[in-house]
């Protein structure tokens, strides 16, 4: 019987390839790279919106405040403290190991 591939499986394996081929980049500036022929602008203002954020709901900064700070939405606050509770831990790896790079044009 032929096995029909598990898109989650499917999911899983491009996951893993998109997280092999960031890891196999040697500079911050290759990654930058490598985001800015990924994503649309769009996608890359999210995510580092979202990356803003996480060091301020980490530390406990009220979301009002944060918004202010970074003129974030709240709601993507939110979503962003959620996964911080209930998320894969991610982000918390990465808050573990940010060295803070110096910020890149855009």
């Amino acid at each position: 019987m032929k096995r029909r591939p598990n898109p989650a499986e499917q999911e899983h394996d491009a996951i893993t390839g998109l997280a092999t081929a960031m890891l196999g980049l040697r500079s911050v500036e290759q990654l930058c790279a490598f985001l800015d022929d990924l994503c649309t602008p769009a996608e890359l203002e999210a995510m580092t919106d979202r990356w803003r954020v996480v060091p301020l709901v980490a530390a406990g900064v009220p979301y009002r405040e944060i918004h202010e700070r970074t003129q974030v939405s709240v709601t993507t606050i939110g979503r962003v403290a959620r996964t911080l509770d209930r998320g894969a831990g991610g982000y918390d790896a990465a808050l573990q190991r940010d060295t803070s790079p110096p910020s890149r044009h855009r």
